[in-house]
């Protein structure tokens, strides 16, 4: 009897341990995603300084007249050694406002 007791609650400890790590490492992950609140969202309209602010990251010059500019964001991974980004965010801008953007900062390219 005092067996079973002591299996019992050595199988419910091993299940609430794993249950646990699960959801600490959902909720990591869930951190690791989430925009800081201090953040605003990349919109049209927004000059070259706003829409750097957005995105975290300096614009560099690609071409076009002033006013008329084609910027680049590269991402700031920060160090971490497991991302691997290669991928930009061209911003294209006309008469000094954001027009538009390509590229997609949510996948990984090797």
């Amino acid at each position: 009897m005092r067996l079973e007791r002591r299996v019992r609650k050595l199988v419910f400890n091993m299940a609430l341990t794993s249950m646990l790590a699960i959801a600490s490492a959902a909720h990591a992950q869930d951190a690791v995603i989430a925009i800081p609140p201090n953040r605003v969202p990349l919109t049209f309209g927004m000059n070259a300084e706003q829409a750097s602010f957005a995105l975290g990251v300096p614009l560099n010059y690609i071409r076009g007249r002033p006013g008329d500019e084609l910027y680049l964001a590269l991402p700031n991974v920060k160090g971490m050694t497991l991302s691997r980004r290669s991928d930009g965010l061209y911003l294209q801008f006309r008469r000094g406002r954001l027009e538009g953007w390509k590229g997609d900062w949510g996948t990984i390219r090797p």
